[in-house]
């Protein structure tokens, strides 16, 4: 297939010269990752992953060890704690805080910085291809939008756990590793030197997760049937082993400290992370077959992508289709055998595959300033492909505004200003699709409607999220703490095992507590204490003579009614009563 220039078209337009531009370039992909990381972000209730992360940042702060993580006063080593530090070290500038939006901030940032050096990474990848004379750089900036606007990558990057942090410093050292290869020897080494740094932090957010899910499927993509590329690695043998050095020394760093202070400790964490790779939420092999999927409004491209003996002829010109497509199978095939399965762990299937979505769109794109495809070639996958895909956004933007009467939320129903603006966004960008996306199978108008439809899904749709969480919710521990029988206690203990999600809900450190008479005797003052059976039931014979019982309030341990009741009370000493 031929990659001759194509027919440049007049880019005197303002916006044109924007979107040519590097700092217009810049611009926008800054916007979009603004809304997809950082807008209404504390929409959403804590999840598991991030209430341990929180918990054990605020245990830092609190005066906790930051090299030795505690969660809920327990020892934490089942992470490693950079994602950690960095939550704990946006509150020493802030001050200690609850707030979702604030302590996810840092996840947004290293989701920025994962768009960012992946446009870098992608950059390195597609310079020299021969299409990309007539436009350089674009490929790379295409890539870089539709990974901040994936399904998966915008979710990911809104929660406040580790994969965003080691997926995001993992692509960061792949960019600099690449650059280094193809940079003049002397020049070569501050950039691998940098890739060291970036990929042992990348083992300090994740252990060697990053490296055996990412790195290594790369660098298998990128040397086998590359002499070329072996060729550059040996020239720069001592700077490539410069930076295994680093990344090794940094990323164990952190391992080997813990295992000098508690051994015993390491060995029995370690000991139940191996085991639950092969017994924790199992599934089948084929569990991340839908992969595609989670690219989200991108999709049907990413599928098209993915077919080789229509895609490779397309996208070769464009980028290094072996490669990109090699760095996805082999890091699905990696992730696949492991027993251990979750969505969230796709994360790092989304660079390569954002790479292919661009090179296709490129390819279309190309036909378009070549004057678009021959008349009667409506059968024609470069036909109809756009043309289905701009009837999916037709068909989602209609769906938006039905849901959001049936759900009947204030602030979102019939007569809302936001539904009155969804509406608008209906009627404008549906009849534009029908028009141009459909009838004329504009690209650009695609890719511009694709990036519209998911800043306005998070900027009008978001809010709901919560309401949409909750909607079946009964009272939880939120609410206890404005009870005014617990006012003012200042110490909460848990008699018996307290879920981590509880325990960030509580606002402070619920340790477990089995106390024995003598304790009880010796309290000075009020405790509060939160049970899975009446706290009569839990304490020792005998409680009775030293401590007095109120029953506060109860509370469902999850969302709904099915789950387990838990008891708060306040025990009180009756040598204290009396007086």
């Amino acid at each position: 297939m031929s990659y001759q220039a194509a027919p440049r078209r007049d880019n005197s337009t303002l916006m044109a010269r924007l979107f040519t531009s590097r700092w217009g370039r810049v611009l926008l992909l800054g916007l979009i990752c603004g809304v997809s990381f950082f807008l209404h972000n504390g929409a959403s209730e804590v999840s598991l992953m991030e209430s341990r992360n929180f918990v054990a940042a605020r245990e830092m702060v609190a005066g906790g060890s930051w090299l030795i993580p505690t969660m809920n006063h327990e020892l934490r080593l089942a992470k490693p704690p950079l994602p950690t530090w960095a939550v704990a070290g946006l509150q020493r500038l802030i001050g200690p805080t609850q707030n979702l939006a604030l302590l996810r901030v840092p996840a947004g940032l290293a989701a920025t910085l994962l768009v960012f050096f992946f446009w870098g990474l992608a950059r390195a990848l597609t310079r020299g291809q021969p299409a990309e004379a007539t436009a350089p750089g674009r490929t790379a900036w295409l890539a870089a939008l539709v990974l901040a606007t994936s399904l998966l990558v915008v979710t990911t990057g809104r929660e406040g756990q580790w994969d965003i942090f080691a997926t995001s410093l993992a692509i960061g050292g792949l960019w600099l590793l690449v650059e280094g290869w193809q940079r003049p020897v002397r020049q070569a080494y501050l950039w691998l030197a940098g890739a060291g740094v970036l990929l042992g932090m990348a083992m300090l957010s994740k252990g060697p997760v990053p490296i055996y899910a990412l790195v290594l499927p790369f660098l298998l993509a990128y040397f086998i049937g590359r002499p070329t590329h072996r060729q550059a690695l040996r020239a720069r043998t001592a700077g490539t082993v410069l930076a295994a050095g680093l990344a090794v020394v940094i990323g164990g760093s952190w391992p080997l400290y813990i295992w000098l202070k508690v051994a015993p400790a390491a060995r029995a964490v370690a000991r139940v992370e191996i085991a639950s790779w092969g017994e924790r939420h199992v599934q089948p092999v084929w569990y991340y077959w839908p992969f595609f999927a989670f690219t989200g409004l991108w999709a049907l491209v990413a599928l098209a992508a993915l077919v080789w003996p229509y895609a490779r002829p397309r996208l070769r010109g464009y980028l290094p289709y072996g490669v990109a497509l090699g760095w996805l199978l082999a890091g699905l095939l990696l992730l696949s055998i492991v027993p251990e399965k979750k969505e969230r762990y796709m994360l790092p299937l989304m660079p390569p595959l954002a790479l292919l979505v661009a090179g296709l769109l490129r390819y279309w794109q190309s036909q378009e300033l070549g004057g678009g495809l021959p008349a009667r070639t409506g059968w024609l996958p470069d036909s109809w492909l756009p043309r289905t895909w701009g009837a999916l956004l037709v068909l989602l933007l209609l769906a938006l505004p039905v849901a959001m009467v049936l759900t009947g939320f204030t602030g979102f129903g019939l007569g809302s200003v936001r539904f009155g603006l969804v509406v608008a966004l209906v009627v404008a960008l549906g009849v534009g699709l029908v028009r141009q996306g459909i009838l004329r199978r504009q690209v650009n108008f695609l890719i511009g409607s694709t990036l519209v439809v998911v800043v306005s899904i998070i900027a009008l749709v978001m809010p709901a999220y919560p309401r949409w969480e909750g909607r079946r919710d009964v009272p939880g521990q939120r609410q206890l703490r404005q009870l005014p029988g617990l006012r003012g206690v200042g110490e909460w203990y848990s008699l018996d095992t307290l879920h981590v999600k509880q325990v960030w809900a509580a606002g402070q450190a619920v340790p477990i507590w089995h106390p024995t008479v003598d304790q009880l005797a010796g309290l000075a003052h009020p405790v509060v204490t939160v049970s899975g059976q009446p706290a009569e039931e839990s304490l020792p014979a005998g409680w009775a003579d030293v401590v007095r019982i109120t029953r506060q309030d109860s509370f469902y341990l999850d969302r709904g009614r099915n789950s387990a009741v838990w008891f708060v009370s306040r025990l009180e000493p009756i040598i204290q009563i009396k007086k």
